[in-house]
């Protein structure tokens, strides 16, 4: 008996941690579970036939907003060339509707609800050893048939009404035991840059309304003991990144505290964790803690959604944003952890005026990323019931983006959307630092500043093009020009140290000055310095040219940049 479970991936470079939990918790059976993975990018033909060539008893997908679209298409190809395999579904995007896909998806034999390892176990105890214990599985939705090896010909050709409505639903278990679950990763030699994701809790403590975490309100922690034992097998690996997928991952202190102390304690120095966090719940004991870790040991995750005060009520969020201010900044000082802060578009009594003022608020909290995202309105979250109340309108499909809201409209959100772009591109790729942070000081406010760029860009048609690199930093320049041409010169070395800050790169940009009056001081640097680096004159800093040295092998570890030295005579 082959049971295959599937996963479609976002990216490469991510893993499914649910199918990887899932095999190891089969137990006994799990040496009749095979694992594939794919990403969205590959094509429904591609995953079909390699679907097909393992030749599977029982298949099963695993289901999120980001593959439903294409899982649902090869549910029913799969049906088609594999007419005696039952198909089961599973995951977030199918837990809280099984009824209605299993009446528009007749292929479907059922759909794993919750939380899945004990279901699964018990899934693949029925299919290998043909026991009859389906009504056993917590939270399984499934058809009469599935209980049948294979489908019948009745089944395949000539299901009735009847047939469709003979719809089985289990009651979901009890929440499972942290510590119960096996770890599900052995063996890395197919993780190789590759992004690992680990739990080491479920559930969390607070009732956001557009997220599917507030349903689950019980928090349960993993032992430390497993906790330690799992991140050292991760140490020991060198893995480059492991995220941890704890909702709210410092929400009891000893847990979180003992964790980034056995990090600290364990550092290989090579790999990164990423934590998702509440910062203003941040004590001083972390604090203290924290600013000891080696830069780039851990990555921080805050998501602050909105400022104001009316819609943070509304979204049922807790958070106190004097504290989120003040132990950001102390973070930021501290100068050895990225922070990503995320905002959300489209939030109750969240207008554009209000989103500009929120945008500028944690812009001003010098984030090494800031997430401009849009509200997803997820089945089975309180956002999807008080929807019509506040007058919230999303897409029908994947990833339900919201379209406009009572205090939005769709031409706001695009606009929006321009913005988030220009955010993505010059600010938090960390290729334009130099230039961004003097072209700021020119603008009213940051917001304002990336919505005249994200205007330029729409005069200019610009947009729905794919610009190279030094393409952006030319358009760059052009906008530049319009808004402070009288110092055109002094943002064209800006622009040139933000190139080479970057790289060294082989072809020298035309907007870059002239360097051949200082070719033979470059040379008496670089052979007193090392040839590996990059010598460039500037001219605009004073009477006589200044001289940076770019060092590539002495990179910043948040910001990759590398380091730059201003050349003194000895």
């Amino acid at each position: 008996m082959q049971i295959l479970l599937t996963a479609i991936n976002a990216k490469y470079i991510h893993s499914n941690l649910a199918v990887y939990s899932l095999k190891a918790s089969a137990g006994e059976y799990s040496s009749h579970v095979e694992l594939a993975e794919f990403t969205i990018n590959h094509r429904t033909e591609e995953i079909l036939s390699e679907i097909y060539r393992k030749k599977p008893e029982v298949l099963l997908f695993s289901c999120y907003i980001w593959n439903i679209e294409q899982v649902k298409e090869l549910v029913r190809e799969c049906a088609k060339v594999l007419p005696e395999t039952p198909i089961w579904l599973g995951g977030p995007e199918v837990s809280f509707c099984p009824l209605e896909i299993l009446k528009e998806y007749t292929e479907v034999a059922g759909i794993l609800t919750g939380e899945g390892e004990e279901s699964f176990r018990l899934l693949a105890e029925c299919y290998v050893r043909k026991t009859k214990r389906w009504k056993e599985i917590p939270g399984a939705v499934f058809r009469k048939s599935a209980m049948e090896l294979k489908k019948s010909e009745k089944y395949r050709n000539e299901e009735t009404q009847e047939d469709k409505d003979d719809i089985f639903s289990n009651n979901q278990g009890k929440p499972l035991d942290m510590d119960t679950l096996p770890f599900p990763y052995t063996g890395f030699m197919d993780f190789a840059h590759r992004i690992i994701y680990y739990e080491s809790s479920r559930g969390c403590p607070f009732a956001c309304s557009y997220c599917l975490s507030s349903i689950d309100k019980q928090v349960r922690f993993r032992d430390l003991k497993l906790v330690f034992r799992e991140l050292q097998y991760f140490l020991d690996a060198k893995v480059l990144q492991v995220k941890f997928v704890d909702r709210t991952f410092n929400c009891s202190h000893s847990h979180a505290f003992a964790i980034w102390r056995y990090l600290l304690e364990h550092d290989n120095g090579v790999t990164n964790f990423h934590f998702e966090i509440a910062a203003d719940l941040l004590n001083e004991e972390e604090m203290e803690l924290m600013a000891q870790m080696r830069p780039g040991l851990i990555q921080l995750e805050v998501g602050v959604q909105s400022v104001n005060v009316k819609t943070i009520d509304a979204i049922h969020r807790r958070m106190d944003l004097e504290k989120v201010r003040a132990n950001v900044a102390r973070i930021h000082r501290m100068g050895n952890i990225h922070q990503h802060l995320d905002l959300i578009a489209g939030l109750p009594y969240e207008d554009y005026v209000s989103f500009a003022h929120s945008f500028d608020e944690v812009f001003a909290m010098k984030p090494e990323q800031l997430q401009l995202g849009f509200l997803k309105v997820l089945q089975g979250s309180p956002m999807y019931r008080e929807a019509e109340q506040y007058g919230i309108v999303c897409k029908d499909k994947p990833p339900y983006e919201v379209l406009y809201t009572n205090w939005l409209s769709f031409s706001d959100i695009l606009q929006l959307k321009a913005i988030e772009e220009m955010v993505e591109i010059y600010y938090n790729s960390h290729q334009f630092r130099h230039t961004l942070e003097k072209l700021l000081k020119t603008a009213p406010s940051p917001f304002y500043f990336f919505q005249q760029l994200a205007d330029f860009y729409e005069r200019k048609g610009l947009n729905g093009r794919n610009h190279s690199r030094l393409q952006r930093y030319e358009i760059l320049l052009e906008f530049i020009r319009e808004i402070c041409s009288k110092e055109e010169d002094r943002y064209r070395e800006l622009l040139t140290i933000d190139l080479y800050g970057r790289e060294k790169v082989k072809s020298r940009p035309a907007f870059a000055s002239d360097q051949s009056p200082y070719q033979t001081k470059i040379r008496q640097i670089l052979s007193q310095t090392g040839k590996q680096k990059h010598v460039e004159a500037l001219l605009t800093w004073g009477e006589m040219p200044v001289y940076l040295i770019f060092d590539y092998e002495a990179r910043d570890p948040l910001t990759h940049d590398a380091s730059i030295t201003q050349w003194k005579e000895a």
